[in-house]
């Protein structure tokens, strides 16, 4: 078989029709170039939706929830249910939030090899007091170096940075709550505790989520503010949050902690269950529609190469009486289809970059999310060497079938038909 023969033979027929192949080579083109603008623009949106809430969530978190009591009447009384008539239930006791030795387990999980971190907080719910204003919300008492190595609060701070909670008596709200009460960077805020205490802080930043009950709501100070707040000891946290090196043990090692340190946990997915399935489904639909567009492209060589080979059955005949056997002419045909499909992959992975390039530089601009500037844009190499290897195997068998047809043609009905 002699390949530098057939491929010439190939360039020719291309040529011969080269209007024809021009569309088909602009039918993969398009097909690949919209498959990589689409999937690099819905990537970059679920990684923005992800930094809006899964990755403001630890991997786990241990806690103390509130549970009733295990030994309720109803059980104890089982065998004498006849006789009793009125049954009260034990009430849920206030065993405190704190967990119960927090700086030992804080240690013993950053010893851990699967664990990446680990970041102490208190979480409690407070008033916001300005001048006739008051709101209820929450103040997180964070360790503020740590919380900022693992949810980089950072991104989301519109005014001041999150390291300006080290000061004394100061604090970061969020911007909803900032709009509502009239309060910018530098202003007084009073905070009263449900059991009485009170303490004026200094707004040292405003920082907004991007989800308006949060930014309504939530504000952030140091963990030795919220200790004093509360009035409580520097042993007291009500949450451990962990951050993992992989994050799909978080399940696993939630039980795993939940039994070995004697605290409740949760863990990531089942935090966001709901947002990660919706994550899932945007990505499932955008690899649909890219992928329906190269098999359509595909249809569209298959269509011009089967017109191709009706018109040139003569040529066919011609080669075959002249030497060429099946084999040689299936080879032809593959490799125009082979050419339209690499030069059209080629092409498609220019304007796919180009086109994604356009897209990260449009404004975006909207009041829930002002840290981001423009449309976001995932530029991961995956996509590019997905869409162009099923543009190669579409066009493959694109031209595989007309190509089968070819070799099969018999040249001597082909000559008497004339």
């Amino acid at each position: 078989m002699n390949f530098k023969l057939i491929f010439s033979i190939a360039i020719h027929l291309m040529r011969s029709r080269l209007k024809q192949t021009i569309v088909a080579g602009a039918g993969v083109t398009f097909g690949i170039a919209m498959f990589i603008a689409l999937v690099s623009f819905m990537y970059g949106m679920n990684d923005l939706l992800d930094g809006l809430i899964i990755n403001r969530t630890p991997h786990v978190r241990l806690y103390n929830e509130i549970k009733p009591s295990e030994n309720q009447p109803v059980n104890i009384s089982k065998a004498h249910k006849n006789d009793v008539n009125f049954i009260n239930s034990v009430k849920p006791k206030d065993r405190g939030k704190s967990i119960y030795n927090a700086k030992s387990i804080i240690q013993s999980l950053k010893q851990d090899n699967r664990v990446f971190d680990v970041a102490p907080k208190i979480m409690t719910p407070v008033f916001f007091n300005s001048g006739t204003i008051e709101i209820s919300g929450i103040v997180n008492g964070i360790d503020v170096l740590m919380e900022q190595k693992l949810f980089t609060l950072n991104d989301y701070m519109v005014d001041g940075k999150i390291e300006d909670l080290q000061q004394n008596n100061s604090i970061v709200i969020g911007k909803g709550l900032s709009d509502k009460m009239l309060l910018s960077k530098g202003d007084i805020i009073k905070i009263s505790t449900p059991k009485g205490g009170l303490a004026s802080m200094k707004i040292v930043g405003i920082i907004q989520i991007g989800i308006a009950d949060i930014d309504n709501s939530t504000s952030y100070t140091s963990l030795t503010m919220a200790q004093k707040l509360l009035g409580v000891p520097k042993s007291y946290i009500t949450d451990i949050q962990v951050k993992l090196n992989d994050v799909l043990q978080s399940p696993a090692l939630a039980k795993e902690f939940s039994v070995k340190y004697n605290v409740d946990t949760i863990d990531l997915q089942t935090a966001n269950s709901q947002f990660e399935t919706g994550t899932t489904i945007r990505k499932i639909i955008s690899f649909a529609v890219g992928i329906v567009l190269l098999i359509v492209a595909g249809f569209g060589i298959y269509n011009i190469l089967n017109m191709m080979i009706f018109e040139k059955m003569d040529s066919i005949a011609i080669l075959k009486a002249t030497g060429f056997s099946g084999n040689d002419v299936k080879w032809i045909f593959m490799l125009l289809s082979m050419v339209i499909g690499v030069s059209g992959g080629i092409l498609g992975l220019v304007f796919g970059f180009t086109l994604s390039n356009i897209i990260d530089v449009i404004p975006f601009n909207t009041a829930a999310l002002p840290t981001i500037k423009t449309f976001p844009i995932n530029y991961n190499p995956v996509f590019y060497i997905i869409g162009v290897t099923f543009a190669l195997i579409t066009t493959f068998i694109a031209g595989l079938f007309p190509a089968l047809k070819a070799s099969k043609v018999d040249p001597v009905e082909i000559i008497r038909g004339k």
